[in-house]
């Protein structure tokens, strides 16, 4: 069945070794300007992924997402009249 996936950020020394971190998930995103690394894995490997990772010399911090634990379903959630009235004008 469907494994959850979830995300770790890898923050970096160096982005020479950000090609190395492949072999542990799928790496979805390198931030040159800010030496990260957005790694997806499955949610059940998580922890000792992420202790893995810490132990590697190139590697600052390892932080896991928080995206699979937030809510996105809204309640209450209201449109504004004025709002409302400028998306049917096309403002």
């Amino acid at each position: 069945m469907f494994k959850g996936r979830q995300g770790l950020i890898v923050w970096l020394f160096s982005l020479k070794n950000a090609k190395a971190l492949r072999r542990f998930g799928n790496v979805h995103f390198v931030s040159k300007r800010m030496k990260y690394v957005v790694l997806y894995c499955d949610q059940d490997e998580i922890d000792e992924l992420a202790e893995k990772l810490a132990s590697m010399p190139f590697v600052k911090k390892v932080e896991p997402s928080y995206k699979p634990f937030l809510k996105t379903e809204y309640e209450n959630s209201k449109p504004d009249k004025a709002k409302e009235y400028d998306y049917r004008m096309g403002i």
